[in-house]
């Protein structure tokens, strides 16, 4: 699976912001999805998932992000968005796409794009 990553850059606080993912070699639809973010000195964290098939779709969020961010996936496309607003100084990372493959647990990761929130 490989997946691009696009998106990102500088915004003010208050502001709003999206990014895409697109796979290739597999389908989320059939597997997870989701966004993580890593700032400097802290660990790779949690800010969206999603998973389901086109019946039921289930996501989550952390608390840090819940009510600001959303995830979303247009199966056509095999891309998953995270729309970001309210953006906070906080939210300021480095944020990567994942793909989670259901049948064996593995993990891909995107590239990474920086988001950048200022004060």
């Amino acid at each position: 699976v490989q997946l691009q990553a696009s998106g990102g850059g500088l915004v003010q606080s208050g502001g709003s912001m999206g990014l895409s993912c697109t796979a290739s070699g597999s389908d989320f639809r059939t597997n997870e999805g989701g966004w993580y973010r890593q700032a400097p000195g802290n660990q790779r964290e949690l800010v969206a998932r999603m998973f389901g098939d086109d019946t039921t779709v289930y996501t989550n969020y952390p608390v840090a992000v819940k009510g600001r961010f959303t995830i979303s996936r247009d199966n056509a496309k095999n891309t998953i968005y995270l729309e970001m607003k309210d953006l906070k100084p906080e939210d300021t990372a480095v944020y990567y796409c994942n793909f989670h493959r259901r049948s064996d647990d593995y993990d891909f990761w995107g590239q990474g794009t920086e988001v950048t929130v200022s004060s």
